[in-house]
């Protein structure tokens, strides 16, 4: 399978290649490479000043949990397991939801949003953790640094940028992110050197003294997790550079990781007060003077390439939940003229103020720290519960699976216990952020199913005679020559009714063709076909596109191709119906009508049904118009209201009194 990735390469992600593992550690591991940058630091801050654990051995079991968090977390979960399930291809928590949804549980869609809401909110945490966090490197130069200023102008611009794509910078990602892990390896090696005996901490006994020991480990947890929050990525990337691409180069990075941990360690063993007293950064304190603005320049570079990547799947995010109906169609643009390389305006505006509110919030790396652990957290123990599942529609022993089940819901109840403590440090906004992403999805589900209950399907074939006279009716002035609807009924024989209200009775139309437009949703990702129902011969078709969750939904662009096609094939004419156009070679016209459903009776709604529907339409308002989402021009759409038909309330029939008849002679 050949994918288009950043910077408008093209890569076969079947394969093992040398740019696949370019393009893998400039896309992929952007984030999990920038966790040196605050890790350290963080672990340092949460000792507890009177504990009894003398801070040697503090430093050891920490680098300790952090060896074997990489190891468990990332090595064995997602580069051996989780890259294993994947969608033709593709990865992510709703690739892998779309992989077991036909499993008769009810409540595994919610999974899946809390999931995906809790990822976009990273999307918001980890671009201003890891560029505030390089940018507080200037402050060995100059302790009044405007830190927040520069922050917010650097995310300013990377956002702003987005709208006239990445092609170009994109192709500098993997050799930036080459040169980045080679300098974190040999800064920790340099201070490694120093004391070997701190490669005592790959013995995971001293992981286990420290948690058990220590009276702060819970609060210790939650520093050394964050060493492990760019592995969802390892797995939302899938599609991008493939399987045997990540594996290699994960080889690669995790072994600079633990030498930049493991020369940090080294470093704050023997500059315990510099850290602690002094506020400086290890990741900055291993650095030789000579070093600090190239490496700040540096950090820079790659904290803007992690937070391009969190953004880019964001906007992959949401287009996989427009697909799966968890969101509203958006307008999605391809800036670069390069498929995998999308963007949605209205989100990347939406994470940019969040993000300068983050900012402006917290003022400090430190204290964005318990909401970005938070977050990931809660992905990560979601996909463990899918991955589960998926182990379990693949047949595996059930022994295995209760035995990865309790390993890792172990540990990450573990971290998110050592997260939510933090939950007034700064927790509260992945909290806030998550929850409004998810009740916005959680109401878009759900209010589509509660209105396509009450929404009254057709049998199409009982209105044909009729639709086959008004054709031919020429005292009704004719509506288009093309005329098409768009439907989402899952019958093949059957309409919505308010289509053929809208034909037939809200305004007569008359036309030479009557298309009716559906968009059938495929398990695999990359699915891009359609097929054509000829319900009446030389007037009625169905064309239903059969599209998977990574292919935008641009029915005008698709439907353009059927046309041709369809003229190709002399299925309907190539000109115009009317003689003067036709003289001139004019092409026939075409009109879209959308129906909007804009009344439900209130007293036919459960309580929890109102409040769902109420929510729903104000997530409408985040969406696009239905035309503009599906790359519909405005100028030949016609936007329609009508009734949801057949909302019998009361059973008996008003009663009539008395009809008068006045005589008008009189």
């Amino acid at each position: 399978m050949s994918a288009t990735i950043e910077g408008g390469q093209h890569i076969n992600t079947r394969k093992l290649t040398t740019i696949g593992v370019l393009v893998s550690l400039g896309i992929v591991f952007g984030d999990i490479g920038t966790s040196p940058l605050y890790v350290m630091k963080a672990i340092v801050n949460a000792r507890t000043n009177g504990g009894n654990m003398p801070f040697d051995e503090y430093i050891e079991g920490a680098l300790s949990c952090i060896i074997w968090t990489l190891t468990l977390q990332t090595t064995v979960k997602y580069v051996m397991i989780a890259l294993r399930a994947d969608n033709k291809g593709e990865g992510g928590i709703l690739a892998l939801f779309s992989l077991i949804k036909n499993i008769k549980k009810g409540w595994l869609y919610l999974i899946a949003m809390i999931g995906a809401s809790a990822l976009v909110a990273d999307g918001v945490i980890t671009p201003s953790l890891t560029v505030i966090s390089a940018i507080e490197g200037l402050k060995i130069y100059n302790p009044h640094t405007p830190v927040v200023a520069i922050t917010s102008v650097i995310l300013i611009v990377i956002f702003t940028v987005q709208q006239f794509g990445t092609n170009s910078i994109g192709k500098l990602f993997g050799p930036v992110m080459v040169i980045w892990f080679l300098i974190l390896g040999a800064l920790g090696l340099s201070h490694l050197v120093d004391d070997l005996s701190i490669l005592k901490s790959f013995n995971p006994y001293y992981a286990y003294k420290l948690i058990v020991h220590s009276p702060s480990a819970i609060v210790i947890l939650g520093a050394v997790f964050l060493c492990t929050t760019g592995a969802e990525a390892l797995y939302s990337d899938l599609g991008h550079c493939g399987a045997k691409n990540i594996r290699v180069s994960w080889i690669f990075v995790k072994v600079m990781l633990i030498l930049n941990y493991l020369g940090q360690g080294a470093w704050v063993l023997k500059n315990y007060d510099l850290v602690h007293n002094g506020g400086i950064n290890p990741f900055f304190g291993v650095m030789p003077e000579w070093m600090l603005i190239p490496g700040i320049i540096i950090a820079t570079a790659a904290a803007i390439i992690a937070s391009q990547a969190l953004i880019t799947g964001s906007f992959t995010i949401f287009s996989e939940a427009m697909s799966l109906n968890f969101w509203p169609n958006q307008e999605i643009d391809y800036p670069s003229g390069v498929k995998g390389q999308m963007y949605i305006p209205k989100i990347n505006w939406g994470l940019l103020i969040l993000c300068l509110i983050v900012v402006l919030h917290f003022k400090e790396s430190g204290k964005m720290e318990a909401a970005y652990g938070l977050s990931i957290t809660i992905t990560m123990l979601m996909t463990t519960v899918l991955l589960a599942f998926w182990l379990y529609k693949k047949r595996i022993n059930k022994f295995i699976i209760l035995a990865f089940g309790l390993v890792y819901l172990s540990i990450e109840l573990g971290f998110f216990s050592a997260n939510v403590i933090k939950f007034f440090e700064g927790g509260w906004i992945t909290v806030v952020l998550a929850g409004f992403i998810g009740v916005c999805m959680y109401a878009w589900y759900n209010g589509r199913l509660i209105k396509t209950k009450f929404i009254k399907f057709v049998k199409l074939s009982k209105y044909v005679s009729i639709i086959k006279d008004l054709k031919l009716d020429e005292t009704i002035p004719k509506y288009a020559t093309n005329l098409a609807f768009l439907s989402r009924a899952k019958r093949e024989d059957e309409v919505e009714a308010k289509i053929i209200y809208s034909i037939l009775r809200k305004q007569p139309k008359r036309a030479d063709h009557y298309f009716i437009l559906n968009i059938i949703n495929q398990e695999d990702p990359f699915t891009f076909k359609y097929n054509v129902d000829e319900i009446m011969p030389g007037t009625i078709y169905r064309i239903n596109f059969l599209l998977g969750f990574k292919i935008d939904r641009r029915i005008n662009d698709y439907f353009d191709d059927v046309l041709a096609d369809m003229m190709e094939e002399g299925s309907i004419p190539t000109r115009s119906s009317h003689p003067s156009l036709r003289a001139h070679n004019i092409p026939p016209d075409l009109k879209y009508v959308i129906i909007d459903n804009t009344y439900i009776n209130d007293t036919l709604l459960t309580v929890k049904e109102k409040i769902t529907l109420n929510i729903y339409n104000f997530v409408k308002y985040i969406g696009s118009d239905d035309f503009k989402a599906w790359g519909i021009s405005s100028h030949n759409v016609v936007v329609e209201s009508a009734p949801i038909l057949d909302q019998k309330v009361i059973n008996k029939k008003i009663q009539l009194v008395n009809f008068r008849h006045y005589n008008s002679e009189k």
